[in-house]
């Protein structure tokens, strides 16, 4: 008989999600909840169903079966950049999905502990490290559908009696990340290049702007810790607290680089109202946990150039 704990992960074929999966599994049994086929590292450390969380009766269904005790919702959209060709992206898959996710629980009478994975967007602009109560001033329609995606999570402690924690996460990156993203594309622009799959140059947009960089790795230790510790009803960001130019991000991947690689700037990949420089500050989550990032840039930058070079 198993007598491993019991945990739900929404969104667990995802990025975050299939990571915390990996994670998770050697201490828990983990059913992952996907739209998607997981990918082949994960495929056999859970048990997977296919849950679309748009779906309201699907979500009360499967939660009144399973009845969870910890759920970690990683579901959602996540690119900041794509929510500006199309707003109800984001809204429908950050905010109805949680909303869908914290009235099943509510229904079932569950007793549960929820970790809502909200994002460092929601902030304001600032040049010093930010802290939880830092300004919130959401600018782009993905940050606005996390904020609201948090403002139902912190509801839900108040007038349902829901554990519910929230994580802000800070950029993180890692293997199985969308090459949308800037870190993951151009780790994949170098291995395509190495391959000669591609013309040997990288375009980019902004390289100036600063971002607080954690791999993903990591990241999901400090959910997994903050389901552990962290307090119902409070937030905690995730972030290891060093602001870093994306040209110093490309720079390093293009030295690891096999074969020559040219760097030009394409004025079509800017995106509108992008941030010039976001850094996180996580003493509470230290303070709670004991959390600090272990894989440091050069090993990630590594493991992240490797990861594509196998998929190329």
């Amino acid at each position: 008989m198993n007598d491993r704990p019991q945990v739900l992960v929404t969104g667990a074929a995802g990025f975050a999600g299939s990571h915390l999966v990996e994670h998770l599994a050697p201490n828990y049994e983990v059913t992952g909840w996907s739209r998607s086929e997981p990918p082949h590292a994960v495929a056999s450390l859970a048990r997977w169903t296919r849950v679309d969380l748009l779906d309201r009766e699907r979500v009360r269904a499967e939660i009144r079966r399973l009845r969870p005790r910890l759920v970690y919702h990683c579901a959602g959209a996540a690119h900041v950049a794509q929510s500006w060709a199309n707003t109800t992206v984001p809204l429908a898959g950050n905010v109805l999905t949680t909303q869908h996710l914290l009235d099943a629980i509510r229904r079932a009478g569950l007793s549960c502990k929820v970790l809502v994975t909200g994002s460092a967007s929601v902030y304001a602009t600032s040049n010093t490290p930010i802290a939880e109560d830092g300004v919130i001033a959401p600018a782009s329609p993905y940050a606005l559908s996390k904020l609201a995606q948090e403002q139902l999570g912190l509801r839900a402690v108040t007038e349902d009696g829901i554990e519910v924690v929230v994580a802000r996460a800070f950029n993180h990156t890692g293997a199985r990340q969308n090459p949308a993203f800037a870190a993951a594309g151009m780790a994949r622009q170098v291995a395509r290049i190495e391959r000669g799959l591609m013309p040997p140059v990288i375009r980019v947009g902004n390289l100036e702007a600063q971002r607080d960089l954690t791999d993903v790795r990591d990241t999901v230790k400090a959910y997994a810790l903050l389901m552990e510790r962290g307090t119902p009803g409070a937030i905690y960001n995730v972030a290891s607290g060093v602001a870093r130019p994306i040209r110093a991000i490309l720079e390093a991947l293009v030295g690891r680089s096999r074969v020559p690689v040219e760097i030009t700037t394409d004025p079509a990949l800017f995106r509108p109202n992008d941030t010039p420089v976001v850094v996180g500050d996580a003493s509470r989550l230290r303070a709670t946990t004991g959390w600090a990032p272990s894989i440091g840039f050069d090993r990630m930058l590594d493991d992240l150039l490797e990861y594509w070079r196998s998929e190329n």
